[in-house]
């Protein structure tokens, strides 16, 4: 059974979240994080969601509120405004409401608040890490093609970007041109320590699963070893996925399943049964 919920943030907007749950007794509670350019609809996202609901477990997956969609139209960017705003610190902000209110409201959703994970995808990764560091709500911890680093951008890139308060970047699903302000800039850089992936990894102290395709050529597996290399390799597991990219075969919109997106769900089921 899935619910549309929405959570209050401030000036008087929400967030969009669905609440997945199959079952009649108290289950973890399992968050799934989208990345750069993703949205809680996008591809496989919900069917992955669905096939963890079915599992066992409660599962939540959400839409950060500058992400450029709207809840009229959750599968278009619609809200460019709103993208241009976006900002890490922001997300890391939204990520924690979103674990505040399902823990605080724990009995109503029938789920146990003490046994809480984050499934992040591509920037959502970098994101859940930097949130599962610093929140001790957060027991066990799966990245999906996950960022090592914020900062992924040319010295020339950030002088144009002072220069004229912005850049663009072009979807290559809708060929929309998606500004992102220079704010974006100054949050990596005035929070270098605060967002610093690799330095939130090296503190965890939770089951860790990192999951990434060889071929991605998004986010290089490279990313993954790294995170890997600085993690506590007693909790730490490394999955790398052989022949499949960023987003393991599957598309948006959804034409289906794929056998590494179908290998990568039961690795996470596997997983969360050893450890959540």
């Amino acid at each position: 059974m899935k619910r549309d919920i929405l959570i209050p943030i401030d000036n008087n907007a929400n967030i969009s979240a669905d609440f997945y749950n199959s079952n009649e007794d108290a289950a973890p509670l399992i968050i799934f994080v989208h990345g750069f350019k993703g949205f809680k609809d996008w591809g496989g996202f919900p069917f992955l969601l669905e096939k963890l609901s079915t599992s066992g477990y409660s599962a939540v997956s959400f839409n950060f509120s500058f992400n450029g969609v709207s809840k009229e139209n959750p599968t278009e960017f619609t809200r460019l405004d709103l993208f241009a705003q976006n900002t890490f610190s922001r997300e890391l902000k939204e990520l924690g409401l979103v674990i505040d209110h399902f823990y605080s409201k724990s009995n109503h959703y029938r789920i146990d608040k003490n046994r809480i994970a984050l499934i992040g995808h591509s920037r959502g990764g970098g994101i859940s890490i930097l949130k599962a560091s610093s929140d001790k709500r957060i027991k066990f911890l799966v990245t999906l093609s996950s960022v090592s680093g914020f900062d992924r951008y040319s010295d020339k890139l950030k002088q144009q970007w002072k220069k004229h308060g912005y850049i663009e970047v072009e979807n290559a699903r809708t060929k929309q041109m998606m500004r992102m302000n220079v704010s974006m800039l100054e949050d990596i850089e005035k929070n270098r320590d605060r967002l610093d992936i690799v330095s939130a990894i090296s503190r965890l102290k939770i089951p860790v699963l990192l999951v990434h395709g060889r071929e991605d050529l998004a986010v290089k597996h490279t990313e993954a070893e790294e995170l890997y290399n600085n993690s506590d390799k007693k909790l730490t597991e490394l999955f790398l996925v052989e022949n499949t990219g960023h987003t393991f075969g599957v598309v948006h919109p959804f034409e289906g399943t794929t056998k590494p997106f179908e290998t990568v769900i039961e690795k996470i089921k596997r997983f969360l049964k050893a450890h959540l």
